[in-house]
């Protein structure tokens, strides 16, 4: 049964873990958005956008709903951009740590 839930856990991580769905997610922050509006803000082919929120929906981290013929995405959690902040910082760290040791060998 632990092991059911680390699956769980490495769908949303691996969800996270490219750089097109992490910038879809920063944009919902900002409130819900049409499906279509990610190809154009991406520079995306639409059925590009479709498989990454494909796999956004698989993780449970966004959720949609139909207005007429356009299907709308917001995040399912507002955790979701605790999320993105926290991984920013740990980015800007390690960077910041890689910075330095490569001034050290310069």
């Amino acid at each position: 049964m632990e092991e059911e839930g680390y699956k769980l856990q490495a769908r949303v991580v691996k969800a996270l873990a490219h750089p097109t769905r992490l910038q879809m997610l920063a944009l919902l922050r900002d409130g819900e958005r049409c499906a279509c509006e990610f190809g154009p803000l991406l520079d995306l082919r639409q059925a590009n956008v479709s498989q990454h929120l494909g796999v956004l929906r698989r993780a449970h981290l966004v959720n949609t709903r139909r207005d007429g013929t356009w299907v709308m995405y917001s995040l399912s959690d507002e955790r979701t951009s605790q999320v993105l902040d926290t991984l920013a910082e740990i980015a800007r760290d390690r960077f910041v740590d890689a910075a330095a040791a490569l001034n050290e060998v310069a």
